[in-house]
């Protein structure tokens, strides 16, 4: 039985997918966002060491409240766990539990034929994929997250060929992401995937400082104003505009 290297666990969680969710928080995450409110997840120090049954014990206790919901993986980044991930949405579906994984995709490799059978084990007992896209843009993705963006975009490609469904996530900021061009261009590239179902447009916020601070982390972002949900809404139309274009385009 493998054992997770969890953070939290949340009982009641409404934003996390569709419906009440129980959602398990893993320690481990490559990336190095400047926006990231889980600064506490990066590393695996201090973790609480638990198995895929503990897991499911625990959302077993108020499944009642589970039945239009499910449960979610999120961190830190699932896929650096892969095999626990794995092993808890294989015991879930067996129970007719709705999964959905929480990620960046940013530990993916077309060029791994390891990985990829472990990914493919994975996408048999996906129900949902919430994909952060970061930056659309490569160079500006590296320096907002330490990390390339290409696997990320190959990752989702390959979500479509599984036929897992995405809902796409993307953090608005300002003076890094608020760009009407990038905005536009990161709709296109959603329009070339059939998979995509919804989008959340999220703006940004400073409620993650305090952990920087009780980190001894200096907050990367200090001083950048926070967003309103109007921003996000009017950042949504350029993205859902640049989808329709696309998809008008490979109808023809």
């Amino acid at each position: 039985m493998t054992v997770g290297k969890i953070h939290s666990l949340e009982t009641f969680g409404t934003v996390d997918g569709p419906g009440v969710r129980f959602v398990v928080f893993v320690k481990g995450c490559p990336m190095r966002c400047l926006f990231c409110h889980n600064p506490d997840t990066w590393s695996m120090d201090g973790a609480i060491e638990m198995t895929t049954d503990e897991i499911m014990a625990q959302f077993e206790k108020n499944r009642a409240f589970y039945k239009n919901g499910g449960i979610t993986v999120t961190g830190g980044e699932p896929l650096v766990q892969i095999d626990f991930v794995t092993e808890l949405f294989q015991k879930a579906k067996k129970m007719g539990v709705h999964t959905c994984l929480d990620t960046s995709g940013v530990t993916f490799r077309k060029d791994k034929p390891e990985l990829i059978a472990k990914m493919d084990r994975l996408m048999e007992v996906t129900d949902l994929i919430m994909l952060d896209i970061k930056h659309i843009d490569e160079a500006k993705h590296q320096r907002l997250c330490g990390q390339s963006g290409i696997p990320i975009k190959e990752f989702a490609k390959y979500t479509e060929e599984k036929g897992v469904e995405l809902l796409i996530r993307h953090v608005l900021v300002p003076g890094i992401t608020q760009n009407d061009d990038m905005l536009f261009r990161l709709g296109k590239f959603l329009g070339t995937l059939s998979n995509v179902k919804a989008l959340d447009v999220l703006p940004y916020h400073t409620m993650g400082t305090s952990k920087y601070k009780e980190l001894g982390i200096p907050y990367p972002l200090e001083g950048v104003p926070a967003l309103s949900k109007e921003d996000a809404r009017k950042a949504r139309q350029i993205i859902l505009q640049g989808i329709k274009e696309t998809r008008a385009i490979l109808k023809k």
